[in-house]
């Protein structure tokens, strides 16, 4: 994948220690970018930067913190600026899924959701455009929603809440930050195999792979390849938008207990 305007730029990637977010930021190196690695587990976010320096010839470094934490986030960028001099991208990809019935979710589950997965986002983005903005250059954000931000799925209220809230987030941005040739888009990850679903259901990508009408489960790379190009030069035209990335299954909307 040999897309333009990847290269010699700096990115943050957020909830990166493994998983989607790890996929993003290795693809990002492995294009020529600088990335800053986060993840709230220090060991994880180093372990990751080291295994994708020692693949790609560096480029990596990890930083530890809750990026649904405002301060933190702000720590977050001005490493990145400490260190790289800028930042042009930024995939705010931690985030939390807590499943709980509507009529018993208690409000700290539902500020716990909230912070990480829209608070979070929402100022990592605010401080890396007033930067983006200040540099003169070309900027690039990812929002990393979920097919359930979609299309409603049992006992994911809030999280949906949260990812949906994501998309029309992109949106606005695009109609803010557009005239600084920023653009803000939003990838939708349908079900994934992580090193997290694969622990949260017995036979995960079985099921999955029932379920999505072109019969497999998800990988990391599927999104991080998705996520590649929307920061790339190539979709400086594409603004504002929502690429589902789920195998279809938006379009069926089929559940593990149809499989019953």
């Amino acid at each position: 994948m040999n897309y333009s305007g990847i290269k010699d730029n700096v990115a943050i990637v957020t909830g990166a220690g493994e998983g989607i977010g790890y996929a993003v930021a290795e693809l990002l190196v492995k294009a020529g970018a600088k990335v800053v690695l986060n993840d709230v587990d220090s060991e994880k976010a180093k372990s990751a930067a080291i295994k994708i320096n020692d693949l790609h010839s560096g480029g990596c470094l990890p930083f530890s913190g809750d990026s649904g934490d405002v301060s933190s986030v702000n720590a977050l960028v001005d490493f990145t600026l400490e260190n790289f001099g800028k930042v042009n991208f930024i995939v705010p990809n931690a985030g939390i899924t807590l499943f709980g019935n509507f009529l018993d979710f208690t409000p700290d589950s539902f500020e716990k959701v909230i912070d990480l997965n829209l608070k979070g986002a929402f100022f990592l983005a605010q401080r890396a455009a007033k930067e983006i903005i200040k540099q003169k250059e070309r900027g690039s954000m990812v929002f990393m929603s979920s097919q359930v931000g979609i299309q409603a799925y049992r006992h994911l209220t809030a999280y949906g809440m949260s990812k949906a809230a994501l998309r029309m987030m992109a949106k606005n941005l695009a109609c803010v930050l557009g005239k600084y040739k920023i653009t803000t888009n939003t990838v939708a990850p349908g079900a994934t195999l992580t090193e997290r679903t694969a622990k949260e259901q017995p036979d995960y990508e079985g099921i999955w792979s029932k379920l999505n009408p072109n019969q497999r489960v998800g990988r990391p790379e599927d999104i991080a390849k998705t996520v590649l190009f929307l920061l790339s030069s190539d979709a400086s035209h594409i603004n504002g938008q929502t690429i589902p990335v789920d195998g279809g299954w938006t379009v069926v909307g089929k559940y593990p207990e149809d499989l019953q």
